[in-house]
């Protein structure tokens, strides 16, 4: 070989230039053949999908945006596969184009379809082009609020939120060396109405894995029922324990089992409920969709999960037993409600002249009544002024609706009055909750410390919000409350109401072995403690002047309603 012939073989020209070379794809060696390829690309593929459905869950509904985003992954991860083991056979990247191409054309076209189905379903379902059928979602009915939301006896108000509930559950869970080492309160907690009653529940966790592990054959042996009322808290111990829960693992995870039970159900919240006997159920809301393929959130039933033994059952919305209070959230039900505020009129109306458009203020709370709970939160316009136009109230089991016309304060401008009316305590209101007081709409709250501690309560006139009732106990609050009234001339004396109790009034006597004094409201008020006794008994003054002359033995009857509270006000007091 000569020295040009070198040259030309090492890619130089004979005068030092380098040769150009041509664009040469080195055929790599193919894994196995055509069917074997697609065999074990569709096998990966499927042990792939298995494990993202054991763990995401998404619902196999074609209404469900999850479910063509895994297809889509389903189809990216069977195309890898196929690259990867079919090597590289052609000359050219063009000819390995055209030969990659024509091998994945089925999962290509696939995942095509399902970007094009996930663009023109959310293009369906656009406010712009379906305004009124998202005013249509909750049909709204003008109710009569004195006539319809019946009043309640001061004792029958529920006095806790959500934050007062969590602590007294923690800390009487704090109280059991045998379940606080375990498990753990969960943070939320349900209001329910049970027998009749206001209660909130909370359901136990598992505090980690390993103490799931030990505790998994018994399951969780209880739950915690706060009397909203009387503040009672009750651990609740089962016969047999809590098998399904958030906190489970494997197939006893709460939404594993939904989800294996029902593979296209899909779901808004699951709530923990008790039903008239005590047993634990989880009520899973069945949501379907109204508006295009994706949009328009509605609830079309439930599914009933007995939250000992696992067992299911699906009720259409019509047929969900009574006992069952939360199917519908609040945050779906006042969504709807903005749907129809703001596009009742058309959608170019909300954006231009906004004539008729309303929204929900920040903020809602719940009311018992009729053995449901209801929603309320007040209706403001959408300019955003400090005031509202009325409130609505909505059924959680049925989504019956009444808006109730009232213009007024909004709820945080009451709260800054109450909070006003006690200023040199610095107590900070809890999101009020709305009353009928002598049929006169009426926000009612809790004032608490910082730490937390319910202090005093508070009752603020929805319409004049310069009227504010405080008092340490909720008679008493109540009482001021209607002297502010009359004191108004907003009522009569005549029109006044005293409900009555649900429960009669007892009767104590004995001796006054300790006594105190405080002046309330330019009031002086008595504080009475009986031989033998534990609690203070409340004697105003003014309305029983013989109480200025009591002395220590002195023996009294006093009258008052059943209460777990450790100050009570006397509805009746004698001397003998």
């Amino acid at each position: 070989m000569n020295i040009f012939d070198f040259k030309m073989v090492m890619g130089q020209r004979p005068g030092g230039e380098e040769a150009p070379r041509e664009k040469v794809i080195r055929p790599g060696k193919p894994r196995g053949g055509p069917v074997t390829r697609v065999l074990v690309s569709l096998l990966v593929t499927l042990v792939f999908g298995s494990v993202y459905f054991y763990f995401k869950l998404p619902a196999l509904n074609i209404h469900n945006r999850e479910l063509y985003s895994f297809v889509i992954l389903l189809c990216v991860v069977f195309s890898v596969c196929m690259v990867l083991l079919q090597g590289f056979r052609a000359g050219s990247v063009k000819e390995y184009m055209t030969y990659t191409k024509k091998n994945l054309a089925v999962p290509l076209i696939l995942l095509i379809l399902a970007v094009v189905v996930i663009i023109a379903g959310s293009l369906f379902g656009l406010v712009i082009f379906r305004a009124k059928a998202y005013s249509e979602l909750m049909p709204m009915n003008t109710g009569d609020f004195a006539s319809e939301v019946s009043e309640i006896g001061w004792n029958q108000i529920p006095l806790l939120d959500e934050n007062s509930a969590n602590n007294l559950a923690n800390r009487k869970l704090g109280e059991l060396s045998d379940l606080v080492s375990q498990f753990a309160v969960d943070d939320s907690s349900a209001q329910i109405n049970y027998q009749g009653h206001p209660v909130r529940l909370n359901y136990l966790n598992y505090n980690d894995f390993f103490k799931w592990w030990n505790n998994r054959g018994d399951g969780i042996p209880a739950y915690v029922r706060i009397d909203m009322r009387t503040q009672e808290v009750e651990v609740v111990r089962l016969e047999e324990g809590i098998k399904y829960s958030p906190s489970e693992y494997f197939s006893r995870d709460l939404m594993r089992h939904l989800r294996f039970s029902y593979p296209t159900l899909m779901f808004d919240d699951v709530n923990f409920e008790i039903n008239d006997d005590g047993t634990p159920y989880w009520i899973a809301s069945v949501i379907e969709k109204r508006i295009g393929l994706f949009d328009g959130t509605d609830i079309s039933g439930a599914v009933l999960v007995n939250a000992v033994t696992g067992e299911t059952e699906y009720y259409d919305i019509e047929d969900v037993p009574t006992w069952v209070d939360r199917v519908y959230s609040a945050d779906l039900i006042v969504a709807q409600y903005d749907y129809y505020g703001e596009y009742h009129n058309g959608f170019w109306n909300s954006l231009f002249g906004q004539k008729d458009c309303t929204e929900t203020t920040d903020g809602y709370n719940f009311i018992a009544q009729d053995d449901d709970v209801w929603v309320y939160t007040g209706v403001t316009s959408v300019t955003g002024d400090r005031g509202n136009i009325g409130f609505i109230l909505v059924n959680q089991r049925t989504k019956e609706a009444h808006y109730y016309s009232c213009a007024g304060a909004e709820e945080y401008s009451a709260m800054s009055s109450a909070e006003g009316a006690v200023q040199q305590f610095s107590y900070g209101a809890t999101f009020p909750l709305l009353l009928n007081i002598s049929d006169q709409p009426t926000y009612f709250m809790a004032l608490k410390d910082a730490a937390g501690l319910v202090k005093m309560y508070a009752m603020v006139n929805v319409q004049q919000y310069q009227i504010v009732a405080t008092g340490n106990t909720v008679a008493d609050c109540q009482k001021r409350y209607h002297e502010l009234l009359v004191e108004n001339q907003i009522l009569s004396d005549e029109e006044i109401k005293e409900p009555e109790p649900e429960e009669k009034a007892v009767s104590v006597s004995g001796k006054v072995e300790e006594i105190r004094s405080a002046d309330m409201d330019g009031n002086t008020v008595y504080f009475l403690k009986l031989e033998k006794g534990k609690v203070y008994y409340m004697v105003s003054a003014k309305d029983y002047p013989m109480a200025v002359i009591l002395d220590a033995g002195d023996h009294i009857t006093i009258t008052h309603y059943p209460t777990e509270d450790e100050l009570i006000e006397a509805e009746s007091f004698e001397m003998k």
